[in-house]
């Protein structure tokens, strides 16, 4: 019986992270004892909806998962970063966001409860109340020219990780290909990553950001 290339993929990568840890190259990680508001610029990440369901969301039965969403690309979060490295889980004196304001962003990302994780975890480190960071969330969601391409995929196909950059920086003539990444888990496209000033404009991204997957066959499922 033959072994599907995703999972041997899924594979050699857990064995690449377990070499690199194993020679000391440990990956950089978030840091808990950042302070509110003080980051050099934001990353936002760019989900596709549809290789997240098949690899996860539907297993957990996730709304966002629904065959009648039809949900393509999705908005994971916009993140505080540093230049190297990114504070996380922040004390602020801002209160979390009401049910009401995480309901009002799973049209851009999916269910009310990343929404909610996304603030814990990313928005305490930006500074602002709530309700003004999810505005500026969605605000940079859709200052985002979602290329059409990905729509028109009717059955699984492969796809090169360079195709995807290139099929951004087509559709959104500001960007350069060193502002963007695109990363790539077990085998398949997972998020674009889009570097953004604090007031949203695009910019080069950190060198610790710049990660690009190098695949030529990633796995690219069609919207449901």
């Amino acid at each position: 019986m033959s072994i599907p290339k995703a999972v041997i993929k899924g594979k050699i990568k857990l064995f690449a992270g377990f070499l690199t840890l194993c020679l000391g190259f440990a990956p950089i990680v978030g840091r808990s004892d950042g302070i509110a508001g003080q980051f050099d610029y934001y990353v936002m990440a760019l989900s596709w909806s549809p290789n997240w369901c098949e690899r996860t969301g539907i297993a957990r039965g996730s709304p966002q998962c629904a065959p009648e969403r039809r949900l393509g690309w999705m908005l994971h979060g916009l993140w505080p970063q540093y230049e190297t490295g990114w504070p996380s889980h922040c004390e602020t004196d801002f209160a979390d966001p009401t049910f009401d304001q995480s309901v009002a962003m799973a049209d851009i990302m999916g269910t009310a409860s990343l929404a909610t994780y996304e603030w814990e975890k990313h928005g305490t480190c930006s500074g602002l109340e709530a309700d003004r960071y999810f505005g500026i969330s969605r605000d940079a969601f859709e200052a985002v020219v979602l290329p059409p391409t990905f729509d028109r995929i009717k059955v699984v196909q492969e796809m090169s990780a360079k195709s995807v950059e290139d099929a951004f920086l087509k559709s959104n003539p500001s960007l350069k290909a060193n502002m963007l990444t695109v990363t790539c888990t077990s085998g398949q496209i997972q998020e674009v990553r889009i570097c953004l000033t604090k007031d949203l404009t695009p910019r080069p991204c950190g060198r610790d950001v710049s990660r690009d997957c190098r695949l030529d066959d990633a796995v690219v499922h069609p919207v449901r």
